[in-house]
């Protein structure tokens, strides 16, 4: 799931790749993670937007769409439940620090070459 963050969550298939069925690995994760597999997902994704947004000029929607949410309406709602603020307001805050910015063509390129297996160019 860390690896494959922004794809849509596959939970019969994750779960056959751990041998259980999808009931039983929800259950056994939940347990183990103290959240149920789609809330994981969420954070990891919002955790990685907040990557992007601090260190990249990717605008919101950009992001939203790197980091596997749909929705532009989701992603803003979600970032600012778990965040505190809006991907905007957060986006700007970091801005004003001063912190320099990777640029959005080389972060998509980067995301290219990690789905191809190919981190090495």
């Amino acid at each position: 799931m860390d690896r494959h963050y922004t794809e849509a969550l596959d939970l019969a298939a994750v779960a056959a790749v751990a041998g259980v069925s999808k009931y039983h690995f929800q259950r056994l994760f939940t347990v183990t993670y103290g959240r149920s597999p789609a809330a994981y997902l969420s954070q990891r994704r919002i955790e990685r937007a907040q990557d992007l947004l601090r260190s990249t000029n990717l605008t919101v929607t950009e992001v939203c769409y790197a980091v596997g949410f749909a929705s532009l309406g989701s992603f803003s709602s979600r970032f600012r439940d778990v965040v505190g603020e809006t991907p905007s307001e957060f986006q700007r805050r970091w801005a004003r620090t001063g912190a320099p910015h990777i640029p959005g063509c080389f972060v998509f390129m980067w995301g290219l070459a990690e789905r191809r297996g190919d981190t090495a160019s």
